[in-house]
């Protein structure tokens, strides 16, 4: 079966066209700027150099149509047309309680994304238009939608419900959801695989480093505790927001510097992190080489960071009462073998040994712990697209995700 793979932005869209007969990419693409001047399409065929086409693309059903015609292109697409097409994978950010696996679409589930539009106000909306163009342009093509909150489902009450009066879990639906869910799905199955074990018997802490970040606990398979909560906002120190604060802070800085309403939100989002530590950038790479010419702000940002991964790992080996493997993903966690350093540095009396020599690598996936290590430390590059390829195909065929 082929599957077509949407990822839907306010203003972009990724997409990537994959045979899952053997799991082959076989095209990927960017729509940019979707409702503004120069929207632009940028697609590469499997081997081929990238083409770009600059297009008016008002809306996002223009958008897909722009995707469609690309991947059946005589030149540079990879289907002859349309019917080679088995079916097309959503990614939707926010499912709340509604869903804990990937679904197929029907109307029942878009009035339920609907509804949960108020718990992720910036993503939904367009994950939404995205799957109602491709409803209007293949219509009788079958759509799946596969949720960054579902893998987090299995959490129990004690690690996702907040210590506030309990009607606003109730009346509201106030509790921790947690994200990067099909990223960390991703890292722990194919850890089992490269470990030779099965995950049904494995405990495993995924961390999802990168602008964003989150670290997960997976015991035996499913998902206990993970450290983002109500909104990506929650849990570790990232790039631009700042993880988990004293909440008395938010009204405190208010006071101090006569914010109106929604400034502070914007700036726990937006300007804190790495980037309001350094006051560098948020890029790790900026802050990195800031901090080897001697910017204490560029080092202190660093150590918080490292501190903060440090400490979940701890915490969730504690809740899991051990722990079998490590594992590091996206951009920081793949690349930044430095951190990854840092992070391991003077954990072995848990178990942790890393290899400094195999340590030094970008991207590549390999166990990267000692051989005497009783915790194996995986660098996994995550695949979120074949993930949620791999459950729209079990979700056509009627199995269980």
């Amino acid at each position: 079966m082929k599957v077509l793979v949407i990822n839907c932005g306010s203003s972009s869209l990724k997409y990537q066209v994959l045979n899952m007969e053997g799991e082959i990419l076989m095209a990927k693409g960017l729509v940019e700027r979707i409702g503004m001047d120069g929207s632009v399409i940028t697609h590469e065929k499997e081997g081929e150099d990238k083409w770009v086409n600059e297009v008016p693309m008002e809306t996002h059903k223009e958008a897909i149509k722009q995707v469609l015609d690309a991947i059946v292109d005589p030149d540079h697409g990879v289907l002859k047309d349309m019917s080679e097409l088995g079916a097309v994978g959503h990614r939707v950010v926010h499912a709340g309680e509604k869903f804990a696996s990937s679904v197929m679409i029907t109307p029942e589930v878009m009035a339920a994304l609907e509804e949960c539009t108020d718990l992720a106000p910036l993503h939904n909306p367009p994950n939404i238009l995205g799957i109602e163009a491709c409803q209007e342009l293949m219509p009788d093509t079958p759509m799946v939608g596969v949720f960054d909150t579902a893998f987090h489902q299995t959490m129990p009450p004690e690690s996702f419900i907040y210590a506030i009066p309990y009607e606003y879990y109730t009346k509201h639906g106030i509790r921790r959801y947690g994200f990067h869910g099909t990223s960390h799905k991703y890292v722990a199955q194919r850890a089992a695989e490269l470990l030779n074990n099965n995950l049904d018997e494995m405990k495993i802490i995924t961390c999802h480093l990168g602008n964003g970040a989150s670290v997960s606990a997976i015991k035996y398979g499913k998902c206990i505790d993970t450290s983002m909560g109500f909104t990506p906002l929650e849990g570790l120190v990232m790039g631009t927001r700042s993880g988990d604060i004293d909440p008395a802070i938010v009204t405190y800085i208010r006071q101090k510097e006569n914010l109106e309403q929604g400034q502070a939100n914007e700036i726990l989002n937006k300007k804190s992190g790495v980037l309001g530590i350094s006051g560098v950038s948020s890029d790790f790479r900026d802050i990195e080489a800031e901090a080897e010419k001697g910017n204490e702000r560029a080092q202190l940002a660093l150590k918080v960071f490292a501190h903060k991964v440090r400490f979940y790992i701890g915490a969730y080996i504690a809740e899991m009462n051990g722990v079998d493997a490590i594992v590091f993903t996206a951009g920081v966690g793949e690349n930044d073998y430095g951190m990854r350093d840092i992070i391991c540095n003077n954990l072995g009396n848990l178990g942790i040994k890393l290899d400094v020599v195999k340590n030094r690598v970008r991207g590549q996936e390999m166990i990267i712990s000692r051989d005497d290590s009783p915790v194996s430390i995986i660098l996994i590059p995550t695949n979120e697209e074949l993930m949620i390829a791999r459950d729209t195909v079990q979700i056509v065929k009627g199995l269980p995700v």
